[in-house]
């Protein structure tokens, strides 16, 4: 089998500078690609910044012989998102691949979470995946080529306590991704997201400590590396990974209950049952077909 190579492929990585940025960073520079690792250098929690993980990661691509600058600016401001795409054109001439992955956390009960916790939370990585993907956008159009990847997370598929500032950014995530993913078809713009588990900075007291190698992010990494890869043509999806196990994650709707002479609170009450039914299950592509299941049903 021949091997995934990104030779004249230039990729903006954000927080690239540890954890699974870094991994990808260093994966598709080893893979022949041309790498802007962005990291603001803050804490876990959004403070403060500094140039060093942007540099540390930069040097080692090149000590390694690959390619990559490196950028410290904020992709939760347009200006930020605006100058981290600049400095793909500035260094290569080109944009191809855009991997959003920079994030912060702030975890607190709901209770106990004040609002500017979840406006900054949302602010970096909903806001901030939005902001980058669309200053590289018009590039991708234009060149009618490009692969984006979004880091989801099992807490915003699922839910976690503690994390309703997190988990509502990571599912605003997929809604992203699938309208992305419609609106880059025609120009050849293939846009996924990943829901990753791995060991790193943010999730270490997580974990017990036996599973450090076991959910290594060098396990996360191959999927992005198949996701942004040209002959990858799949396109408005999710995938969990972690630990080695990959799975696609999807929205699906139930066979659900149909009202024939108007619906009132008692039909929902006595329906409920079939409503909650999970088979069979209509896999929609596009909103188009989930709404021409509605008018076949109300014919």
């Amino acid at each position: 089998m021949s091997e995934l190579r990104f030779n004249g492929r230039v990729a903006v990585i954000t927080g690239a500078g540890q954890g699974l940025g870094r991994q990808h960073a260093l994966e598709l520079a080893a893979r022949g690609a041309k790498v802007v690792v962005n990291d603001l250098g803050g804490a876990l929690d959004g403070s403060g910044s500094s140039t060093g993980p942007a540099a540390a990661v930069v040097e080692e691509i090149k000590k390694n012989g690959g390619e990559a600058v490196a950028n410290t600016d904020n992709v939760a401001t347009p200006e930020g998102a605006q100058a981290i795409v600049q400095t793909a054109l500035d260094a290569f001439g080109k944009i191809d691949i855009v991997v959003n992955n920079a994030g912060i956390l702030r975890d607190k009960s709901f209770k106990n979470m004040a609002p500017e916790e979840f406006d900054q939370v949302i602010a970096v990585h909903l806001r901030g995946s939005f902001l980058v993907t669309h200053a590289a956008w018009p590039h991708l159009r234009e060149q009618a080529y490009g692969r984006v990847v979004m880091t989801s997370s099992p807490a915003g598929l699922f839910g976690n306590f503690g994390q309703a500032n997190y988990a509502s950014a990571k599912m605003g995530l997929v809604g992203l991704t699938k309208t992305l993913a419609a609106e880059g078809a025609k120009y050849n713009i293939k846009v996924n997201a990943i829901a990753p588990i791995a060991w790193t900075r943010m999730t270490e007291e997580m974990f017990p400590p036996e599973y450090k190698e076991k959910l290594s992010a060098e396990l996360v990494t191959p999927v992005v590396a198949w996701l942004v890869h040209e002959s990858n043509e799949g396109t408005g999806e999710t995938y969990t990974v972690g630990g080695g196990r990959v799975a696609r994650v999807f929205v699906a709707e139930g066979p659900g209950f149909t009202g024939q002479n108007g619906l009132r609170a008692e039909d929902v009450r006595d329906n409920w049952q079939q409503i909650n039914e999970t088979e069979p299950y209509l896999l929609a592509k596009n909103i188009g077909e989930q709404t021409m299941a509605i008018f076949d049903a109300i014919k």
